[in-house]
């Protein structure tokens, strides 16, 4: 997609359809504008995204309500049956503290399969969340987290272990959410 129309893409998603409460009517426009997004996907009301087309959601992710996505840092992988919850913010792109000019720095963030992130939580450019890890309610995550960890804090910490055989499938498709 050419810059000019791809940004005014963008600011249409974000400034319109992001808000219409019609979920087929919604993943209609995704699917147009997302780098992927499969059908059993469910993208809540709400969501925002910078550079959408560097988004890819697998199979059966849940990207709950008010959730901001920012790929113009790199690209964001969401994996298989992940639920991300309201108000988690992703960024893949930040200003360096260290550079006089105020200059950006950035990376790609994944997300793999059966991955839980609870509400309001902040992920940082560059970082993995691994297999089926869970991250507690408003932490940030500054580093890479381990398959199974559960982290909670500012930063996230690893505070404990998920013991699950992680087969579940999530299904969750709300008409109006």
């Amino acid at each position: 997609m050419s810059g000019r129309l791809a940004k005014w893409s963008r600011d249409l998603w974000n400034v319109y359809w992001r808000n219409v409460p019609s979920r087929r009517l919604r993943h209609w426009v995704l699917r147009r504008n997302l780098g992927a997004i499969e059908k059993s996907t469910h993208v809540g009301l709400g969501v925002k995204f910078f550079d959408p087309w560097s988004v890819n959601l697998a199979q059966r992710c849940v990207i709950n309500s008010n959730c901001m996505i920012d790929a113009r840092g790199g690209q964001v992988t969401i994996g298989q049956d992940a639920d991300i919850g309201t108000e988690t913010h992703i960024w893949t792109l930040e200003h360096d503290p260290h550079d006089a000019d105020h200059g950006t720095k950035g990376g790609p963030v994944t997300i793999q399969d059966h991955v839980w992130i609870a509400t309001r939580v902040t992920i940082l450019p560059g970082v993995t969340i691994s297999r089926g890890a869970v991250v507690a309610c408003g932490s940030v995550v500054t580093k890479d987290v381990p398959a199974l960890a559960i982290v909670a804090g500012v930063p996230a910490k690893v505070i404990g272990q998920r013991d699950n055989p992680l087969t579940y499938q999530l299904n969750y498709n709300p008409r109006f959410r």
